[in-house]
């Protein structure tokens, strides 16, 4: 084995995201360093404190579109370096109509990566970050409603303290 391949090979394995990933997945290749596979109009979703704690990202939400564009589908896959774990992002209107859609993307997301994560892998936090102004007619039964579905909804933008 080449000093390329064999480097190529062992920062696959040093990522979160790299490493839950089975190597023949189709979203192995689309993983990118850092938050690269992040729209950059969402970048501020994420505090400029933690943005240097992703090891690697996955644009979920474009990877699964063939074969699923009528299926909800999530955002991005973010590899929390510090905890070697993985987080899931989802930017989206936060408006009482759109709990059942993020509900539901989570939903799809899960059952689109299986076969894709390695087995005792899975996603560490689903995190919920407006796209704009927060439009709750009652934060705590949404925030309930979201704990009972495994979603965190984290207002605008995602602080260090959401990531513990």
């Amino acid at each position: 084995m080449s000093r390329k391949n064999k480097a190529r090979q062992v920062r696959a394995k040093s990522t979160p995201i790299r490493a839950a990933l089975e190597p023949s997945s189709f979203l192995l290749p689309l993983v990118r360093n850092g938050i690269e596979a992040i729209d950059v109009g969402h970048h501020a979703h994420l505090d400029a404190k933690i943005r240097s704690e992703f090891s690697d990202s996955l644009e979920l939400d474009d990877a699964m579109r063939p074969g699923h564009e009528q299926e909800n589908r999530w955002d991005y896959l973010l590899g929390h370096a510090a905890t070697f774990s993985i987080i899931a992002l989802e930017p989206h209107t936060a408006k009482q109509d759109q709990i059942r859609t993020v509900v539901a993307k989570r939903t799809q997301a899960r059952q689109q990566l299986r076969g894709h994560l390695r087995a005792g892998k899975s996603i560490r936090l689903w995190l919920w970050v407006s796209s704009g102004r927060v439009q709750f007619a009652d934060t705590e039964r949404t925030r309930r409603q979201l704990d009972q579905a495994g979603i965190t909804f984290v207002d605008r933008v995602v602080l260090p303290k959401h990531l513990s």
